[in-house]
C-alpha cells in the first residue's frame, strides 16, 4: 500500500529540499517520463485561458516555468507572475527568460486581494500542506468572475488503472531515479497522486473553498485530470 503522506510531509522542507535537488534535470525527466504528452497538457490549459483575454495570472508552483512560458506565448498582453517555495527551481524558470517570479508560500501569498484573473496551479497542489488552505488563498486573490486552473495526476478507470499503478509505483521510480539521481521523489510522486482527490471529490473541494461552475476533464486516458472554477463573488 501507499505510504500516506502527512500535509508535513507534503509541504515540508524535505519536499522543497526534494525538489532543489531535481531542478536541474526536472524538465528532462518530465518530458521523457510523460512521452512528451506533457507539451500537449500545458496547450490545452493556454488554449483555455486565451478564450477569457486575462490580463493578469499568477502561475503558482510555476516550478522550472514550463506553463508560465506556455501561457506568455499564448497570452502575450498579459502579465504573468511564477511564485513558487523551491528557489533552485524558480532560478530554472530565470534562465528561460521569466522576468516576474516570486518565492512564495502558497498558504501566505504575497498579493493583496483580487489581483489577479486567472490562477493556475499545474502539478502543484497535490504537494500543499493543506489543500484547503491554498484554495483559499488561490480564491482570495482572483477578482470576481475570475478562474482558477489546476492540471494534476489522477488515476485511470480500471481496467487501465491495473497496468498504470504498477507502471506509477514501480517502473517510474527507478527511470526518474536514472535520469535525476533522486529515485525518492519519484516514490513520493506515487504516493501523492494515490491521496490526491480527483474527479467528483476534486469539485467538491473546490465548491467548499468557495468556486462556483466546477468542471473536471479527464486527459490521455485518465493519467491526468483538468479542474477549472470560478471565483463568483
Amino acid at each position: 500500500m501507499p505510504h500516506q503522506l502527512t500535509p508535513t510531509e507534503r509541504a515540508g522542507p524535505a519536499v522543497q529540499a526534494m525538489f532543489g535537488a531535481i531542478a536541474r534535470r526536472y524538465d528532462l525527466a518530465n518530458h521523457f517520463l510523460s512521452g512528451g504528452l506533457d507539451y500537449l497538457w500545458r496547450w490545452k490549459v493556454a488554449r483555455l485561458i486565451r478564450k477569457w483575454l486575462p490580463q493578469s495570472i499568477l502561475d503558482m508552483a510555476t516550478g522550472s516555468g514550463d506553463l508560465a512560458l506556455t501561457l506568455h506565448r499564448a497570452c502575450p498582453e498579459a502579465l504573468i507572475v511564477g511564485a513558487d517555495f523551491c528557489h533552485p527551481m524558480l532560478q530554472e524558470a530565470r534562465r528561460k527568460g521569466l522576468k516576474y517570479l516570486i518565492t512564495a508560500d502558497a498558504l501566505q501569498l504575497p498579493f493583496e486581494d483580487t489581483k489577479f484573473d486567472v490562477v493556475t496551479v499545474a502539478f502543484g497542489l497535490r504537494n500543499m500542506a493543506s489543500w484547503e488552505a491554498a484554495l483559499a488563498e488561490m480564491r482570495r486573490v482572483l477578482r470576481k468572475g475570475g478562474h482558477l486552473v489546476i492540471l494534476d495526476f489522477s488515476l485511470p478507470e480500471a481496467p487501465f488503472r491495473w497496468v498504470y499503478r504498477p507502471y506509477l509505483h514501480f517502473v517510474l521510480p527507478r527511470l526518474a531515479g536514472w535520469l535525476t539521481g533522486e529515485k525518492a521523489a519519484y516514490e513520493y510522486l506515487g504516493d501523492s497522486i494515490e491521496q490526491f482527490p480527483r474527479g467528483p471529490a476534486m469539485c467538491t473541494l473546490l465548491a467548499q473553498a468557495g468556486f462556483a461552475e466546477t468542471t473536471f476533464e479527464p486527459l490521455s486516458a485518465g493519467i491526468v485530470a483538468l479542474y477549472t472554477g470560478c471565483r463568483a463573488e
